[in-house]
C-alpha cells in the first residue's frame, strides 16, 4: 500500500506551514499523490479552499487539525460528519476553555476521529474511545515512543509534520520563525523550527526514513482509507428564527411583508402584489425565509440604517424596512439577488451609524445568543512595508537604515500586485536609492512573506448565526478583543453555507443623524430620517451636477467629483450610473459615456446589447450586467449568469472561466450571432471583470449621498460640523475647513466656553470642538465640559483652575489653541503661560489656587503676543494645521516672487501653459495600460481646491518628492476634458521659507 502524508500544515498553520492549500494540492498531484491530509495547527483555518483546491486538482482531501497544547498534541483526522463535529468542538474548546485539556476533550468528543500522537500514555488512557495511532515523525528521535507502542499493542503511523514542500524552503520556514519570534535568526533555537524533513516527501523517501518498520507507513493508507468525511459543505445553514419551520416562517414572513408593503405603497397594485409573490416563492424553495425575518429584527433595532448589496433588489427587503429604494420603481434586478438557480445563501448587508454599530452587535449577540452566534474573521498577512521591516530586522540591520527603505515604501499609495523586489527596482519612488548587499536577498524574502498569515483579527462587520450551536459547524475562538469570531473569513463562511450577515458601521449615517439633531436643535424643524426623500429637490440636484460634493457620501473623491462636471447631470438615476461607474471595472468607459450621455452618436455591438445596457448607454458599469448579456445572448439561466459574473471576480478563475467562455459561445452561436460580435462581446465582458457594483448597490448609496447633498446645501453648517465631528472621510479635517471657508462658513477658533466637545456649526459659523487638541486627555475634556454644564460658563483663566484642577500639560494644549482668550482679560498666550508654570511650581506649598492668582502672589511680566510664525506653529503643534490663516501665509515672502495664477482662475487658461502654487490635499495612483506609473493629485491655494495629473514622465521624475507638508510650485498645461479642468503637471518644485535651503 502507497503513503499517504496524514500531517500536513499550509500557511494558514501561522508563521510556520508555508504553501497555500491550492499550492499543496497541485504539488500533491504533480508528486503522484492521490489523497492528502490538511491538518494546520489548532485551527480549520484554511479547510474550505483545501476542499476546493482538491477538487480541481483531483485530490482526495483528507480533513483534520493538529492540536496543540504547552503540554500535550495530536493529530486529529475527521472519519464521519459526526468526527468532523467533534473536531470543531474540540478546536473551540481549545480557545475558549482555559482549563482546556486535550486528553479530556477527546475523551469526550474522540468519535469519529484518527488520532495520531507521540503520547503513549495519552493513548493508552483513552483505550478505545478513539481510533489511535502512534505517531512517528520523521526528523524526530522515535524508538521510545515506538517500543512503547509495540508494547501497548497500539499500530503506528508515519508522517513528515510537512510544513514546507521542498527541502529547500527550509530557510525561509526559519525566517518566518525568527518574524514570528521576534528574533534575528542568528539567535533562532532550532527547537523553534520544524525539523529539516518537514517536506512533502515521495513514497520513496518516506520508506528510507522508516526501514524496518514498514507497518507505519503502510498503516498510513489504511488510516486515509477509514477518513469517508471529505466535505458536504455548500447546504445552506439558514439562521432560524423562534424555532418556526419552513412553513410557519414563510407564514410570518408573508404576514410581514404585506404589513411593510401597505405601509411603503398604501393600496397594493398588481406588479407589487406578483413581485412581492414572485420573491417569497423563491425565498420559500430556498429556505430562506428565516434570514429576512432576522434581518428585520435587526434593523428594527436602529431608525437610520442603510440595506445596500444586491439585496436591495429585493421588494421584500424593501417593504421588511431593510433597503430603502424602491426596486419597482428604480428597475432593480432581483435575479443578481436571489433566483432559482442559485445555491449559496442570499447576500445582506445593512449598514449602521458607526458609533451605534457596537450596540447592534451586542443585541444580536444576545438575542441569538452566543453559542449561536459570532463574527466572521479576517486572515491578516503582512503589507509590503510591514515585510521589508519584519524580514530585514531578523537579519540584524539596524533600525535607521530600515527606516530608510521603508519610509520610502510609506509613500506608495497604490500596490499592482508585484513582488517587493520588482517595486523598488523599479518604482520612480525609490529613484536614487541604492541598495547593497543583503538588500537584494531581504527584498526577495520579503516579496515571499507578504504570501503568509500572521494571525486574525475581526471583519468589519460579518455576522453569522446558526439554528443550533455553531460549533458543530466551525471553530469559535476569541479574537484579542474578545469578540467571538469563527476560524473562516468571508469566503469560506459563504461558500461553507452559513448565512454570512454584514452589519457595517458608516459614518455618513451618523453625519446625517447628528446634522439632523442640529438642525432641530437650532431651527425646531424635525426632519425623520426614513421619510426623508430629497430626490426632487433642484438645490440639491444643482450642486451634484456641480461636482460641490466635498464631505458628500460617497461622491466627494477627485475622480467622482470630476465625473459630476463633466456629466452636469444631479439627478439621482445618473448618479446611480456615476457611484458604479467610477469603480475599477467600469471607469475605463468613463469619457465614452460621458460622449454618449452628451448625444454623440453610437452603434451598438448587437442589438441585444441595445436592449440590455440601453439606460446606461451601451456601457457596461453594472454587474447585473454581465448576466443580463449571458441570458439574453448566450441562453444561460439567471444562476450561471451569476456564477460567471462571480468567477470574473475571482482571483485564480482560468480553469472555470474557459469553460464559460467554451459555453457562452455555443450559446450565441445558437441563436444566428456571428463569430466576430461572439469575440467582442466576450472581450467587453472580459475587459468589465466584474469589481463594479450592482444597480441596488449603487442605488441605496446614491440615496444615503443625496440626503448628504441635501443638508450640505440648505445647512452648510451643521453639515459640515457633523462631516469633521465623525471623523474619516476622505480628506483632511483641514481639507474640510478649507472647504468650509470657500462655502461661505466663518471658522472659530476652540474656546474654553463657546466649544463643545465636537465641531458645531449654526448660521454660518464653524466652532473648532475640543476634540481637535492634539494631547489634550480625555478625562481633562470631559472634566471641561461636566463642570461647565454644572456650573456655568467658566468667567476666567483662575476660575478655570479653581473648578476643573486640570494639569498644568492640558492647560498649556488649551492655551496654545486660544481657547482662553475669551476669558483671558487682556492678558496673552505667554502671559497665561506663565502663570501656568506658576501653578507648577507653587502647587506643593499650602496655599489655595486662589492665592496663587492674587496679584501680591504673582507679579506677571509683561509679555507680548505671539507673533503671526509663531501663533500658526503653535496651532499646528495643538490642531495638527494652521487655523488663524491659510499654511501658504507662512511661505508668503518666498511666493511673492513666484508669478503665478489663483487655482480659481485655471478655467481662463485653458490650453495655456501657466505657473500655480499648491498645498498638498489628496492623491491617487494608478497604471497605465504599459504598468507605468502616474497620479492624480489633488491641491488647494487660498481661492479653490484644483486636480493635476502626473503623467509617467513627470511622475519618474518627481515621485521621490511628493510632500503633504510643504507647498511646490506646479507648472503645466491647463485643459478641459469633457467639463472637467486639470493641470497636466510638467515640472514641479518645492517651496522653502525665505533663508532657508531646499
Amino acid at each position: 500500500m502507497s503513503f499517504v502524508h496524514l500531517h500536513v500544515h499550509s500557511h494558514y498553520s501561522f508563521m510556520r506551514g508555508i504553501p497555500d492549500p491550492e499550492t499543496l494540492c497541485r504539488a500533491a498531484r504533480r508528486a503522484g499523490m492521490k489523497q492528502v491530509a490538511l491538518t494546520d495547527r489548532n485551527g480549520l483555518y484554511g479547510l474550505i479552499f483545501f476542499l476546493q483546491a482538491a477538487r480541481e486538482t483531483g485530490i482526495r482531501p483528507i480533513l483534520g487539525a493538529e492540536v496543540e497544547t504547552a503540554s500535550e498534541r495530536a493529530v486529529c483526522l475527521a472519519k464521519t460528519a459526526d468526527g468532523y463535529a467533534n473536531l470543531c468542538r474540540i478546536l473551540t474548546e481549545r480557545h475558549l476553555n482555559r482549563d482546556f485539556s486535550l486528553f479530556q476533550a477527546l475523551r469526550q468528543f474522540g468519535g469519529g476521529l484518527a488520532v495520531l500522537t507521540d503520547s503513549i500514555r495519552m493513548l493508552q488512557g483513552l483505550g478505545r474511545s478513539v481510533d489511535g495511532y502512534a505517531e512517528l515523525r520523521a526528523g524526530y528521535p522515535f524508538r521510545s515512543v515506538l517500543e512503547a507502542a509495540r508494547s501497548a499493542d497500539i499500530p503506528a503511523a508515519a508522517t513528515t509534520g510537512a510544513s514546507f514542500l521542498l527541502p529547500g524552503d527550509y530557510d525561509f520556514h526559519r525566517l518566518m520563525r525568527a518574524v514570528d519570534l521576534n528574533t534575528k535568526l542568528s539567535r533562532l533555537p532550532p527547537s523553534a523550527c520544524e525539523s529539516p524533513s518537514a517536506w512533502l516527501m515521495p513514497p520513496d523517501r518516506i520508506r528510507s526514513h522508516f526501514p524496518h518498520i514498514p507497518e507505519a507507513v503502510e498503516n498510513t493508507a489504511r488510516i486515509a482509507g477509514s477518513c469517508d468525511f471529505s466535505g458536504g459543505f455548500g447546504s445552506v445553514i439558514s439562521p432560524g428564527f423562534e424555532d418556526l419551520d419552513n412553513g410557519g416562517l414563510m407564514d410570518r414572513l408573508r404576514e410581514r411583508v404585506r404589513e411593510g408593503a401597505i405601509r411603503r405603497y398604501g393600496s397594493l397594485t398588481l406588479p407589487v402584489r406578483r413581485r412581492i409573490e414572485y420573491e417569497l416563492e423563491i425565498i420559500g424553495e430556498k429556505g430562506f425565509g428565516a434570514v429576512f425575518l432576522v434581518m428585520e429584527d435587526i434593523v428594527n433595532q436602529a431608525p437610520r440604517t442603510c440595506g445596500r448589496g444586491s439585496a436591495a433588489a429585493s421588494l421584500v427587503s424593501y417593504c421588511l424596512g431593510i433597503t430603502h429604494v424602491d426596486p419597482l420603481k428604480y428597475n432593480l434586478y432581483f435575479e443578481r439577488f436571489l433566483n432559482p438557480g442559485r445555491k449559496d445563501p442570499p447576500d445582506i448587508d445593512v449598514d449602521f451609524p458607526w458609533d451605534e454599530r457596537d450596540e447592534i452587535l451586542d443585541y444580536v449577540f444576545k438575542k441569538y445568543g452566543e453559542e449561536r452566534t459570532a463574527m466572521v474573521s479576517n486572515h491578516v498577512g503582512f503589507r509590503p512595508r510591514a515585510a521589508v521591516r519584519e524580514v530585514a530586522r531578523v537579519y540584524g540591520l539596524p533600525e535607521a537604515e530600515i527606516k530608510a527603505v521603508t519610509d520610502r515604501l510609506a509613500r506608495l499609495w497604490y500596490w499592482t500586485g508585484e513582488d517587493v523586489e520588482t517595486m523598488m527596482k523599479t518604482h520612480p519612488v525609490f529613484r536614487g536609492m541604492k541598495l547593497g548587499d543583503p538588500w537584494p536577498e531581504i527584498l526577495a524574502l520579503s516579496s515571499r512573506l507578504r504570501n503568509q498569515f500572521r494571525h486574525l483579527s475581526v471583519h468589519c462587520g460579518g455576522v453569522v448565526i446558526t439554528p443550533r450551536v455553531l460549533s458543530n459547524h466551525v471553530p469559535v475562538e476569541k479574537a484579542p478583543k474578545g469578540v467571538r469570531i469563527i476560524q473562516w473569513e468571508k469566503d469560506q463562511t459563504e461558500d461553507s453555507g452559513l448565512v454570512k450577515i454584514d452589519l457595517l458601521g458608516n459614518r455618513s449615517l451618523a453625519v446625517i443623524r447628528d446634522a439632523l439633531a442640529a438642525i432641530r436643535r437650532h431651527t425646531g424643524r424635525i426632519i425623520d430620517y426614513a421619510d426623508f426623500n430629497p430626490l426632487d429637490d433642484e438645490d440639491t440636484k444643482d450642486l451634484i451636477a456641480r461636482g460641490d460634493t466635498l464631505g458628500v457620501f460617497y461622491i466627494e473623491s477627485p475622480a467622482m467629483r470630476q465625473l459630476q462636471k463633466k456629466t452636469g447631470r444631479g439627478d439621482f438615476e445618473h448618479l446611480v450610473i456615476h457611484s458604479s461607474i467610477i469603480r475599477p471595472a467600469a471607469n475605463t468607459y468613463i469619457n465614452e459615456y460621458v460622449r454618449r450621455l452628451k448625444g454623440e452618436p453610437y452603434e451598438p455591438i448587437h442589438p441585444i446589447l441595445q436592449r440590455v445596457l440601453g439606460e446606461t448607454y451601451g456601457i457596461m458599469v453594472y454587474q447585473e450586467d454581465v448576466t443580463k448579456i449571458a441570458v439574453e445572448m448566450a441562453g444561460f439561466t439567471p444562476g450561471e449568469g451569476d456564477g460567471l459574473r462571480k468567477t470574473l471576480s475571482k482571483k485564480r478563475n482560468h480553469r472555470r472561466l474557459t469553460e464559460y467562455s467554451r459555453r457562452f459561445r455555443a450559446g450565441a452561436r445558437a441563436r444566428g450571432i456571428g463569430s466576430r460580435v461572439i469575440d467582442q462581446v466576450w472581450e467587453m465582458i472580459l475587459s468589465f471583470g466584474g469589481y463594479s457594483f450592482c444597480k441596488p448597490h449603487s442605488a441605496s448609496y446614491a440615496m444615503v449621498s443625496f440626503k448628504s447633498a441635501y443638508l450640505r446645501a440648505h445647512y452648510p453648517a451643521e453639515f459640515m460640523a457633523a462631516v469633521i465631528s465623525n471623523q474619516g472621510g476622505y480628506y483632511t479635517t483641514f481639507a474640510y475647513l478649507s472647504e468650509a471657508r470657500r462655502m461661505g462658513l466663518k471658522v472659530l477658533p476652540p474656546d474654553i466656553n463657546a466649544s463643545d466637545r465636537h465641531y458645531r456649526g449654526r448660521s454660518g459659523e464653524l466652532r473648532v470642538g475640543l476634540m481637535q487638541l492634539k494631547g489634550l486627555r480625555g478625562e481633562a475634556l470631559d472634566v471641561i465640559l461636566s463642570k461647565r454644564e454644572q456650573g456655568g460658563p467658566y468667567d476666567s483663566f483662575e476660575s478655570f483652575i479653581r473648578r476643573t484642577g486640570l494639569e498644568p500639560a492640558d492647560l498649556r494644549i488649551l492655551i496654545k489653541a486660544g481657547c482662553f482668550d475669551s476669558v483671558a482679560q487682556e492678558r496673552t498666550r505667554p502671559q497665561l503661560l506663565w502663570e501656568t508654570e506658576a501653578v507648577r511650581r507653587n502647587r506643593p506649598r499650602p496655599q489655595t489656587t486662589l492665592d496663587l492668582f492674587s496679584q501680591e502672589t504673582l507679579r506677571i511680566p509683561d509679555l507680548g503676543s505671539y507673533d503671526f510664525h509663531a501663533m500658526l506653529r503653535f496651532e499646528v503643534e495643538v490642531l495638527g494645521f494652521p487655523l488663524c490663516a491659510h499654511p501658504l501665509d507662512l511661505y508668503e515672502e518666498t511666493l511673492r516672487r513666484v508669478p503665478r495664477i489663483h487655482a480659481a482662475d485655471m478655467h481662463r487658461h485653458v490650453g495655456k501653459r501657466v505657473t500655480l502654487v499648491g498645498w498638498w490635499v489628496t492623491n491617487k495612483m494608478v497604471y497605465t495600460r504599459q504598468e507605468e506609473p502616474m497620479a492624480f493629485i489633488s491641491f488647494e491655494d487660498r481661492t479653490a481646491l484644483f486636480e493635476t495629473i502626473f503623467f509617467p514622465p513627470a511622475f519618474r521624475r518627481y515621485a521621490s518628492r511628493f510632500s503633504p507638508v510643504r507647498p511646490v510650485i506646479l507648472r503645466g498645461k491647463v485643459e478641459n476634458d469633457l467639463g472637467a479642468v486639470s493641470l497636466h503637471v510638467e515640472s514641479m518644485q518645492a517651496v522653502v521659507k525665505a533663508g532657508q535651503s531646499s
